[in-house]
């Protein structure tokens, strides 16, 4: 006759098992998309649920990619908007993101990707990664990059500082996107 495990053995081996999957799915949900807060208008007086089902938000449009942009495969920098558009050859936005601008900014224009450096010690004293130059004004150079801790960039305290700063996962997408020789558009 087989021995019978205790109860308590039952128990611990279940749990460990739910364990595991729940840190499984967890870690597969930190690398799967990013939800986006939106904003979500509230029902009118007269709005039902009744025969039409329930009300679903709708997630609202990103901005318009600007009419003066250019064409082809591009990065597009809206300096007002504090927005980057990634454009393939197509003339399609794959990804649209907002930015935290340096206090140096550039000239609108079209400029391309000069250098890129996988990563280093900002101006700023940041440590950042995905740097990706495109010009340089005022005597300063101007790119994209992220901080390598995900942090947003603290307050420039009269600083000229030209680094354009991106989410980490925004910065790893235009690190990817932006190879030497890509355009960048910058527009008002």
């Amino acid at each position: 006759m087989a021995a019978r495990l205790p109860s308590w053995a039952w128990v611990t081996g279940l749990t460990a098992g739910a364990t595991a999957v729940v840190v499984a799915l967890a870690v597969q949900a930190d690398h799967g998309p990013r939800p986006i807060a939106a904003a979500v208008a509230k029902p009118s007086a007269s709005a039902s649920s009744g025969a039409h089902g329930p009300a679903t938000p709708k997630t609202p449009a990103a901005p318009a990619l600007p009419d003066d942009s250019g064409t082809g495969r591009r990065i597009v920098y809206s300096l007002s908007g504090k927005r980057v558009w990634l454009v393939d050859a197509t003339g399609k936005p794959t990804r649209t993101f907002t930015v935290w601008p340096g206090t140096v900014s550039p000239q609108p224009g079209r400029y391309s990707v000069t250098v890129r450096t996988q990563s280093l010690r900002g101006s700023d004293g940041v440590e950042i990664e995905h740097v990706v130059y495109f010009t340089k004004a005022q005597g300063v150079n101007i790119a994209f990059s992220n901080a390598l801790d995900g942090s947003s960039p603290p307050p420039a305290d009269g600083k000229k500082l030209g680094g354009i700063r991106l989410h980490k996962e925004d910065g790893a997408a235009l690190w990817s996107f932006g190879d030497q020789g890509t355009s960048v558009t910058v527009v008002k």
